[in-house]
């Protein structure tokens, strides 16, 4: 396996663990980023717990992705193709809502930068995947 494939392998794994970690968080109610993504705006319990749900399939699928990125091609592209739709989808949450309206205390800027860390991890992903697709089948 070439250098590529075991960056992009272990790239899996480490996100398969923050995402793990995500649903932890979630299902036990601890805010605290970068786990908990809008830490200070309010939520009730059932959102929590759907989102801890939700994260924990992304943990699975990228653990599958990750113990063997050669025979999953296909499960890496669908990885790279939702993950560009949550970042998508974190970006307008992040601009179109009025989180002062919640309350004073809260400042996007975080919630912005979070997710410019999950646009950055998504960008080593499709990198390493490119990088990689001659020994992907």
């Amino acid at each position: 396996m070439n250098k590529n494939i075991q960056i992009l392998k272990w790239s899996l794994f480490a996100g398969s663990i923050y995402f793990l970690l995500v649903a932890t968080f979630h299902i036990i109610g601890i805010k605290m980023p970068p786990f908990f993504i809008y830490y200070n705006v309010p939520s009730y319990a059932y959102q929590d717990r759907i989102i801890s749900f939700l994260a924990f399939g992304w943990s699975v699928f990228l653990f599958t992705a990750f113990l063997n990125p050669i025979r999953n091609k296909m499960l890496i592209q669908a990885i790279l193709i939702a993950g560009a739709g949550a970042i998508i989808g974190l970006e307008i949450i992040n601009t179109f809502t009025d989180f002062e309206s919640l309350s004073n205390d809260i400042n996007p800027t975080i919630f912005r930068l979070e997710t410019l860390g999950l646009a950055i991890y998504l960008i080593l992903l499709v990198i390493f995947y490119n990088k990689s697709k001659g020994q992907l089948k």
